[in-house]
């Protein structure tokens, strides 16, 4: 059985049981719950992409429908086969706006985004929109914002920041449709948004000036949570800005700095200030792992290519250091020293100092591999003391193995990431 042998009149006699049976008896007969992320658009509806895909199978002769647990019903499946049979499949439904419940989940819908050309590359105007609200979300701004301020705010940054051949006008009201309809935008109350394209849309935000904003499960990843936030900024850069200096546009919202990576700093009194010293609240594998491929990415990305620009990333620097601190569960990583941070911060991370055991000016790396954290103590030895020349080759040791031992646990499939290649 092969999900890529339906036919596009299989999906549309499963479109029409579809909506002979009505959805949740749909579902229940072929055993799918129901889409979180993924939607058939046709003639108006939206369908279950995954179950029509399943149900259209046991439309082809000689062939039963598919069952939920045969094939994937994400982006690299039931998606790209839909849409290669000629029909429109959108991500998240406008109806639940907050069914993006993880970094990867928003990233995987930017990646799917499908914004127009200039210079044959793709307008960065989505991309203006989604980082400026990433950086309000990060500034603990208001979540939603009215039509006029958002015309007022953005404007500016899409004049400013545009591809050769991209509109001068600088509306946001063609962005903000595009995402609306991506499920990467909230327009409370609103649903009858125009597809941005042709001067409908225009005509649409002129008349309601909705308030707006992201929605509120994407807002909140980018406002508390560090990983998820440079993972949602590194996939609008690759997705939108991968031949573009970046570094104007995020120094421009707030989004360009090396505390980018770190978490909201918890309100005063949260039990996460009280933690002991030797632990870290949260310490995860996972996010390890993602960080450093996230710094192994931006670095491969540019290796060679306005070196001063990449040596000095604000956004790499800022994972990489957040990774190592992870790491250290709240402890020097010295082998001999071994000994709790002193104390944490005011968000929580232990003071612990993070240092490159080759400098960046004798070649080393921005990178975890190469980089550990340690008590002021063993970092002033390792810095000015004797022993130094001795302590160096043991620091870069253990860093290595930590990083090994780390992104294994998880089970980390890149072995890039893994061996901390560029």
């Amino acid at each position: 059985m092969a999900l890529t042998d339906i036919t596009r009149e299989a999906v549309l006699a499963a479109i029409a049981e579809f909506d002979r049976l009505g959805r949740d008896a749909f579902l229940e007969k072929y055993g799918f719950d129901s889409s979180r992320r993924y939607w058939l658009l046709y003639d108006g509806t939206r369908y279950d992409s995954k179950a029509i895909a399943g149900a259209a199978h046991g439309y082809l002769p000689k062939r039963s429908p598919l069952a939920a647990k045969d094939f994937s019903g994400g982006r690299g499946h039931a998606v790209t086969v839909l849409r290669r049979l000629g029909f429109e499949v959108t991500s998240a439904p406008n109806t639940d706006p907050s069914g993006l419940q993880t970094a990867d989940e928003i990233a995987s819908t930017i990646d799917d985004l499908r914004p127009a050309s200039a210079s044959g590359k793709p307008m960065l105007k989505q991309a203006v929109v989604l980082l400026w609200a990433i950086g309000r979300a990060r500034a603990g701004h208001d979540r939603l914002l009215g039509w006029t301020d958002t015309v007022a705010a953005l404007t500016p940054l899409l004049q400013t920041h545009r591809r050769d051949g991209e509109s001068r006008h600088g509306r946001p009201d063609y962005p903000i449709a595009a995402l609306f309809h991506a499920g990467l935008w909230e327009l409370p109350g609103h649903t009858d948004v125009p597809r941005a394209h042709g001067t409908a849309v225009w005509t649409w935000f002129a008349e309601h000036a909705p308030e707006g904003g992201l929605p509120e499960s994407v807002y909140t990843l980018a406002r508390r949570s560090g990983p998820a936030r440079v993972r949602m900024i590194d996939a609008i850069t690759a997705r939108f800005l991968d031949d573009f200096y970046e570094s104007e546009l995020l120094t421009a919202v707030e989004l360009y700095d090396e505390d980018v990576a770190a978490d909201e700093a918890p309100p005063p009194g949260d039990s996460d200030q009280e933690t002991a010293p030797g632990s870290t609240p949260g310490a995860s594998n996972s996010d390890y792992a993602r960080m450093c491929e996230l710094v192994a990415r931006r670095e491969r990305r540019t290796y060679g290519q306005r070196r001063t620009r990449i040596a000095n990333d604000p956004i790499r620097i800022s994972a990489a250091r957040e990774a190592v601190l992870l790491r250290s569960d709240g402890r020097c990583e010295n082998p001999g020293c071994a000994k709790p941070a002193p104390d944490r911060n005011d968000r929580g991370k232990p003071l612990l100092e993070v240092d490159h055991i080759e400098q960046l000016t004798d070649g080393g790396r921005d990178h975890p591999i190469q980089m550990i954290a340690l008590c002021p103590d063993c970092h002033r030895v390792k810095t000015h003391g004797q022993s130094r020349h001795r302590l160096i080759p043991v620091l870069a040791q253990r860093a290595r193995e930590l990083h090994d031992q780390w992104m294994r646990a998880d089970g980390w499939p890149s072995r890039r990431a893994v061996e901390g290649e560029r």
